[in-house]
């Protein structure tokens, strides 16, 4: 382009083709194939265009046309990402909006789930929820799908794992693969169907049979586009990373190779992230906390770091990791293994017995571990006494004990200030070698895991305050206030029981959650009243704002300490040495402010998606557990009460339902107000929090769900 003129019309000339899709600037230098120094004169053009109303750019960062209506405020046109329901109907969640739109089965047009769409609000519909239509598919949300092949004699379908699809997926025996019954199998999607046709596609990969040792967990795998495999560019450049760290790595850095640290993990931990050191002097506690230099390996841009950055985080699985970073990197030169010589970002810190950080240094240094520690070993020393253990440890015993004074103290601190601590049981599923669940046993959580999740706590809370009052660009982990509505229905329920809650104008100070969970500590009540506490509360995520953390009640938390296997803690790490170097000006906080939002959006969402397939890989294990105990009783606890039953969780975690219609004796209602399931004529009740005898009856593989029933009195409890 040899001016600014035609590179404008050339924007608009692309964007006038029919087949164009809106694109973030990004994609469009890409399709205009602009060189990257080049970029800050795309950025320009896009602007000029926008201030002469030829294009205009969407709350999602995507340019289009300009389009005069949506200019004039169409305020009952709304865009979101689409949800199916396996009934036909449909939600739409819209960013910026508490409650998400109802889509009434007429009204999908053709949109399928996760798709991006256009929806016009619908006046005067009735309802819980705002009613609306589909007007405009923007963009498709789902390319591929994971299900079970059925064949039929000149066609077949795919069952979709996922319910939320309301239909099956028609395959022409051409493009079936040669799959059989029972295959599960990736379907490329190449029609998305409409109110007359049902979607169309493609068999792209055949998993295995439904049957076959692991082929259940792939499934989920690749349902959630997770990717086990790196590219070979990918590894390629992940090969050639050296082994060691040599001396012209170490230029320019602090040495705190004499320093005495330990790092402290569960015993199958491979990639070791963080280190701690502690010495005591005058009623000073001087604490290191030592991260990996991941982005010393991994280059900005670079095919590790895109790779990085499209996975977001490790995914650990109920019976594998998927690393973000190649093992190469992971286990190796970024992992903060005993007696080698490593790379770090330290935050240094200086801590009186108040729990208060009075001074702190964030520097590049080369560090040494001595010791691998795990957390049972150091439980043994400090909680156990173990005089063999300490024995062996000797020398580190007088750090370790200091460590959990230290701990203690910040504890105590944190609570103070309004801190909550949800302490709900969670579990790890023990599989054979052929995959099958063997035993489901709860975590430990003891002082030595407290130890190291204070210290990172208040590493990250230093790192996070520092770079907040240099008013630089930063990634933060934001908690936001609950919503009021669902504080002021948890405070009418609690009243039930005697407890409330302090509001002040409608919001709630974090402190007055701790002090109702320290009142119905040990109470019939508690396991109800945390379960419903925590559901009032808001999902944390990555922003460029700091706006603060509500369940720990600070002002300032980042995520700084797991470079390894988190994107948003890596990003920090190059903030950091940017600014440390002296090269965080310019440009550069030019090229931070442009791209640290979508990092942001993108690593919360990729949070998310790790979260969930690991949810379903758990549900799907416990549900196979719980076949080989079909006809059992046990004990559990009422963990949820809806209008179709009451959920039990049994004490090692496993969660299953009692259909309202299993209830026995009784016609039952479901009081929402009271959170519980009424017999009409007995006037029985169940509640939540409320122990309960359950037999095992039945089990789903294909849903995930176990359903249970209420035991009989002579019914022997296993």
């Amino acid at each position: 382009m040899k001016n600014w003129q035609e590179r404008k019309q050339v924007i608009v000339d692309l964007m006038k083709n029919e087949l164009y899709v809106p694109m973030k600037e990004k994609e469009l230098a890409i399709i205009l194939q602009v060189e990257p120094e080049d970029r800050p004169q795309l950025k320009q053009a896009l602007e000029e265009l926008l201030n002469e109303e030829k294009i205009q750019i969407s709350k999602r960062g995507k340019y289009s046309l300009f389009d005069p209506k949506a200019a004039a405020g169409r305020n009952d046109h709304l865009v979101g990402t689409f949800i199916s329901h396996q009934k036909g109907f449909g939600f739409v969640e819209v960013d910026g909006r508490q409650e998400d739109l109802f889509i009434p089965e007429g009204r999908v047009k053709g949109a399928f789930h996760l798709d991006t769409v256009e929806v016009a609000l619908l006046p005067g519909r009735g309802g819980k929820r705002q009613e609306a239509e589909v007007v405009k598919v923007l963009e498709r949300g789902t390319n591929t799908i994971v299900g079970t092949y059925q064949s039929s004699r000149n066609f077949g379908f795919v069952l979709p794992d996922n319910h939320k699809l309301a239909e099956d997926i028609f395959i022409p025996k051409e493009r079936s693969k040669g799959a059989v019954d029972g295959h599960k199998v990736v379907v490329e999607l190449t029609d998305y169907g409409d109110e007359r046709r049902k979607p169309e596609g493609r068999i792209v990969e055949i998993l295995g049979h439904i049957n076959d040792p692991g082929v259940d967990i792939l499934s989920i795998v690749k349902g959630f586009d997770l990717s086990l495999e790196f590219s070979e560019k990918v590894m390629n450049q992940a090969e050639r990373v050296n082994d060691a760290v040599t001396e012209a790595d170490c230029q320019g850095r602090q040495d705190y190779r004499e320093v005495t640290m330990v790092t402290i993990d569960g015993e199958d931990a491979k990639d070791l992230d963080d280190a701690v050191s502690l010495t005591v002097e005058e009623d000073l506690f001087h604490l290191g906390v030592h991260i990996a230099d991941v982005s010393n390996y991994v280059q900005e841009n670079s095919a590790l770091d895109r790779e990085a950055l499209n996975r977001g985080t490790s995914v650990y699985l109920v019976d594998r990791v998927i690393p973000m970073l190649p093992h190469k990197l992971s286990n190796g030169i970024c992992s903060l293994n005993a007696g080698v010589d490593r790379l770090a970002l330290s935050c240094l810190m200086t801590i009186n017995t108040k729990g208060e950080v009075v001074d702190y240094r964030i520097e590049e240094t080369v560090i040494r571990v001595d010791q691998r520690m795990t957390y049972t070993s150091v439980k043994k020393i400090l909680e156990d006494k173990d005089e063999a253990e300490r024995e062996t440890y000797a020398t580190l015993v007088p750090m370790f004990e200091d460590m959990e004074r230290l701990a203690a103290i910040l504890r105590a601190k944190r609570k103070k200030r309004g801190s909550i601590d949800f302490d709900f049981p969670e579990s790890k599923i023990y599989l054979d070698e052929k995959g099958r669940p063997v035993e489901i046993r709860p975590y430990d959580r003891n002082t030595a895991t407290k130890i190291i999740e204070e210290f990172m706590l208040i590493a990250n809370e230093t790192v996070a305050q520092h770079f907040f009052w240099l008013e630089l660009p930063f990634v933060y982990r934001t908690h936001d206030v609950p919503d009021p509505e669902k504080i002021q229905k948890l405070g009418a329920f609690i009243g039930n029981f005697g407890f409330y809650l302090k509001l002040r104008q409608e919001e709630i100070h974090p402190k007055e959650i701790q002090k109702l969970l320290g009142k119905v500590e040990g109470t019939p009540q508690e396991a109800m009243i945390s379960r419903l506490a925590l559901r009032s509360m808001k999902q944390a995520k990555y922003t460029v704002d700091c706006t603060g953390h509500f369940g720990l009640a600070c002002d300032y938390y980042c995520h700084f300490t797991s470079p390894i296997r988190r994107y948003p803690d890596l990003q920090i790490h190059r903030i950091i040495k940017d600014w440390l170097r002296g090269r965080l000006k310019g440009r550069k906080l030019g090229h931070y402010e442009e791209i640290l939002p979508q990092v942001s959006n993108q690593s919360s969402r990729l949070e998310r998606r790790a979260e969930e397939a690991e949810r379903e890989t758990n549900k799907l294990k416990k549900v196979e557990y719980m076949e080989q105990h079909i006809g059992e009783s046990f004990t559990g606890v009422v963990s949820g009460v809806t209008q179709w039953g009451i959920y039990v969780e049994l004490p090692n975690t496993v969660e299953g339902m009692i259909h309202v219609s299993k209830l026995p004796g009784d016609y039952f209602y479901y009081d929402e107000g009271a959170y519980e399931m009424v017999g009409r004529d007995s006037g029985i009740r169940y509640k939540l929090g409320q122990t309960v005898k359950i037999r095992v009856e039945d089990t789903d593989r294909a849903s995930r769900t176990i359903d249970f029933g209420i035991a009989d009195d002579e019914d022997e409890e296993v």
